[in-house]
């Protein structure tokens, strides 16, 4: 024969399961405010890499032009360091790829738009005159769309050589 609590030990038993009861409906209120992640943006520069999300994201929909000028100045752009003599490797989510992407170096077009979602380009580049770089250090972005832009994430490459 099972005994169930009576008394002060039954009031127990129901303030707990009222508490784990509310501790679960919290849980599942905080997870369904979440925002699902955008596209990752990756550069690899030989054994090292940076990932980012952007904050310039607007699901496929254009991003607005006073938006995309915020987020080229942010100040929490991530950055590697890049040898002139090494390969600098772009890799994009095929979420980003399959709606065309362009690297920005400086906010000017450095390459085509592109539905592949890797492409490399030698370091030199982006420390070189002719391509519109000066000093030590190079805003590089990669623009998602090919009419309008739905995207943009950036990064500062360093100069390490």
């Amino acid at each position: 024969m099972t005994s169930l609590p009576r008394g002060r030990a039954a009031n127990g038993h129901r303030r707990r399961a009222v508490a784990a009861l509310g501790a679960v409906s919290a849980g599942l209120l905080v997870l369904s405010a979440c925002d699902k992640p955008t596209p990752l943006a990756t550069i690899t520069v030989g054994k090292n890499s940076v990932s980012s999300e952007t904050d310039c994201y607007n699901d496929g929909k254009e991003v607005k032009t006073a938006d995309l000028a915020k987020c080229l100045k942010g100040t929490d752009i991530k950055s590697i360091k890049v040898d002139p003599d090494e390969t600098v490797r772009f890799g994009v989510d095929p979420k980003i790829a399959d709606n065309g992407w362009t690297i920005l170096m400086n906010g000017q077009p450095l390459t085509d738009s592109s539905k592949k979602t890797y492409r490399t380009i030698p370091g030199s580049v982006f420390f070189n005159a002719q391509y519109g770089a000066s000093g030590n250090s190079t805003l590089v972005s990669i623009k998602e769309g090919d009419k309008t832009v739905t995207g943009l994430w950036s990064f500062k490459l360093k100069k390490d050589a």
